[in-house]
């Protein structure tokens, strides 16, 4: 149809069928004709605001997830995320007012995705999405793999819902939420007593923020070491014997702090440790190291040491929470998120994962 920006996207007939409600039960619903849902749907009549914003509260998304021109979204600046300079490509996501985007590089299985915009060297910013794609879509940073299976099925749940998960520490999560950078942080601190170590991460990091906090998985987590251990390993004690070349995550990572907690409950220092300051930035990198020979065992979980084809040595299974800012939860998709941690589909997905449970999945911890 043709609106006063030129051609305009229609996507009340995709949202509909979500709904599962016919054309008259929207029309009545909405309080229009069935007549005028049919004509908004083939294209041949753009309603008035109120009837939009009817539209989109009984549809459950925004206005301008039903109608949008097809011009790609041009804001004016960018705030790249880990501030790594200006790289070429760029997915995006719009996070309240702020225009957030991740640098495109390749992880460590070599999967490359599509590219939702440009920045050559002049920063100008070439943006392949519509202002409706950009509108629906959610940023989730978290260190837990699994939330790449919860981006799928997000996507796959509503047309116009776009999830991108990308690999951030819990620290590091955290902190981009309460800047405004993201929309969802995981995180997986390690409770050691009565208190929720997760609630008491952002009570730490993101002090005053009013939010959600939803479990979504329970993982293994431990050291990955090389197939068949040859080194032996079986409990941390293990790292302090001189012969093991140890590779850390980093300072504030969640894995680093369980290590110091069993390595200072046993009394062993961290001096003692074999490559203690030898530090890596994601589980993917340690398994690297370790399947490549240059290092003997590296902290992670068992799904990417299966990953690697390496060994596991447990030493906890540890909640992830999905902390969620209280005024984001009207974003149409964090609803979609919210009831797939609700539906037997992610549980199913989770606890086919080695190394996973999902007996928690979708446990309101706090909000």
């Amino acid at each position: 149809m043709i609106g006063a920006e030129g051609i305009v996207r229609c996507a009340i007939k995709e949202y509909r069928r979500r709904k599962g409600l016919s054309q008259e039960d929207l029309a009545r619903l909405v309080g229009i004709r069935r007549q005028a849902v049919y004509d908004m749907e083939a294209g041949r009549y753009l309603p008035n605001t109120a009837v939009a914003l009817r539209l989109a509260r009984v549809l459950g998304c925004t206005v301008e997830m039903l109608f949008a021109d097809d011009l790609p979204a041009r804001p004016e600046r960018i705030h790249l995320l880990h501030g790594i300079g200006t790289p070429a490509r760029v997915s995006l996501a719009q996070v309240r007012d702020k225009l957030v985007g991740v640098p495109l590089r390749a992880a460590a299985s070599f999967r490359l995705d599509a590219a939702d915009a440009f920045l050559p060297a002049d920063t100008t910013l070439d943006c392949r999405l519509s202002r409706a794609q950009l509108a629906g879509t959610v940023l989730i940073l978290g260190c837990d793999p699994a939330l790449g299976v919860l981006g799928g099925l997000m996507s796959r749940a509503a047309p116009g819902i776009r999830a991108h998960t990308v690999f951030a520490s819990s620290r590091r999560a955290l902190l981009a939420v309460h800047e405004g950078n993201a929309h969802v942080a995981g995180t997986h601190y390690h409770s050691f007593g009565a208190s929720e170590a997760n609630l008491e991460a952002v009570r730490t990091l993101a002090p005053g923020m009013d939010c959600l906090i939803i479990a979504f998985s329970v993982q293994e987590e431990g050291l990955m070491v090389a197939a068949g251990n040859p080194s032996g390993i079986r409990t941390v004690e293990d790292l302090a014997n001189g012969r093991i070349r140890f590779v850390n995550r980093e300072e504030g990572a969640a894995l680093r702090k369980l290590l110091d907690t069993q390595l200072a409950r046993r009394g062993v220092p961290s001096v003692a440790v074999r490559g203690y300051a030898d530090e890596v930035s994601s589980h993917g990198e340690g398994a690297i190291r370790v399947a490549g020979g240059s290092a003997d065992a590296a902290l992670g979980l068992r799904i990417v040491a299966e990953a690697f084809g390496l060994d596991f040595v447990p030493l906890a299974a540890t909640r992830c929470d999905l902390v969620i800012p209280a005024d984001l939860r009207d974003h149409p998709g964090m609803t979609v998120l919210l009831d797939i941690l609700q539906s037997s589909g992610i549980r199913k997905e989770l606890d086919a994962l080695p190394g996973y449970d999902a007996a928690d999945t979708g446990k309101v911890i706090f909000g």
